[in-house]
């Protein structure tokens, strides 16, 4: 019997025949705590992003699973919610995480938007480099429209006449999403769309 990642308690599955022929997947979390999380399914657009697609709101579980997955660096968390995102990351489209800046990166060991997309077999590729260290949450508005443009387009990289869609972790104010789509357009790119699994406020 497993354990649930999130409060380590063992995970009470019925039998089926596909868990008898080994052909169901194991749950990563319990059933209680699954139900902990709200669903937010929030669709739209912006004058820079052509489409934004949030799954999860920021509810007091989530917040305990980010602050364990990125901050406690609990990687194995990073397959909890492999199945919603690899059903919304689907397309013709190449997929783009929102990348961390070196020196955090280096802070944090590893980059979360990466071991959640490899978690949820999705293929990805770098495009972009972040230039400031801070974080959005702790900026003012003020200080938000004031900022230089936050990404350049990665050295030797090519930006093609398609369509792009980034993946972030969570939409507080949509400053990092904007200046990365502003960075992939201004660089050739004519479409950009994005999910992010959590979505603060509304």
């Amino acid at each position: 019997m497993s354990e649930c990642l999130l409060c380590l308690q063992p995970i009470v599955s019925t039998a089926t025949w596909k868990g008898l022929l080994g052909l169901e997947k194991e749950k990563e979390i319990c059933q209680h705590c699954s139900k902990n999380f709200q669903r937010a399914d929030i669709k739209g657009k912006d004058d820079v992003l052509d489409s934004i697609t949030s799954l999860y709101a920021y509810n007091e579980a989530m917040q305990d699973y980010l602050h364990q997955f990125k901050f406690l660096q609990d990687v194995a968390l990073a397959t909890v919610f492999a199945d919603e995102l690899r059903s919304h990351l689907t397309g013709n489209v190449t997929i783009v995480p929102i990348p961390m800046h070196p020196e955090k990166k280096r802070e944090r060991t590893f980059a979360h938007i990466d071991e959640l997309l490899t978690a949820a077999r999705i293929p990805f590729i770098h495009l972009l480099e972040k230039t400031d260290n801070g974080s959005m949450g702790e900026k003012t508005k003020q200080q938000r429209l004031a900022m230089k443009p936050l990404f350049t387009i990665k050295s030797g990289t090519t930006i093609r006449p398609e369509t792009y869609l980034l993946v972030d972790d969570i939409y507080t104010t949509g400053t990092t999403l904007r200046h990365a789509a502003i960075a992939l357009k201004q660089a050739g790119a004519t479409r950009i769309e994005a999910v992010t699994l959590i979505r603060a406020g509304r």
